[in-house]
């Protein structure tokens, strides 16, 4: 399992609570793209239309930026594929409790296929955040002062 993009900052502004994870509707020359690592998760979320998870807010820059279509939108909504189960509780838990769906990495299958791991987050407060680098400083400092 190769990790192709990573959203780092959806751990430091969202409390994670359950991760769950879907396949990507790609074209061809986004998954070439997203195997060169070039997919910016940062600032993106899953969505929900129609009744289907989307992802938006996420973009993948062309593979060949000389070659690329004239239609290629890199900023264009993604559909995410979950079992209908999953889905259901998804939908649940987003209307009931007023979770977002954040996603957190991008990687790929053995069998090849590109898949997207999402969590439920809550959004975390100014404070959480002030702490959690108070918290980190201090494990730092208690970490030299035991090495040196």
């Amino acid at each position: 399992m190769a990790v192709f993009g990573e959203n780092r900052k959806a751990r430091f502004d969202f409390e994670i609570l359950e991760k769950f994870q879907g396949g990507l509707v790609l074209q061809g020359s986004e998954v070439k793209s997203i195997r060169l690592g070039r997919i910016q998760l940062a600032g993106s979320f899953v969505g929900l239309k129609k009744g289907e998870l989307w992802l938006i807010g996420s973009t993948i820059p062309p593979y060949q930026p000389n070659n690329t279509p004239s239609f290629y939108n890199q900023k264009r909504d993604r559909k995410l594929l979950v079992q209908k189960r999953e889905l259901a509780t998804l939908i649940g838990k987003i209307k009931e409790r007023g979770l977002t769906l954040v996603p957190l990495s991008v990687y790929s299958t053995a069998a090849g296929r590109m898949k997207l791991e999402f969590a439920v987050g809550r959004s975390k407060k100014k404070w959480d955040k002030r702490e959690m680098l108070k918290k980190r400083e201090t494990d730092r400092e208690i970490q030299r002062v035991m090495r040196g």
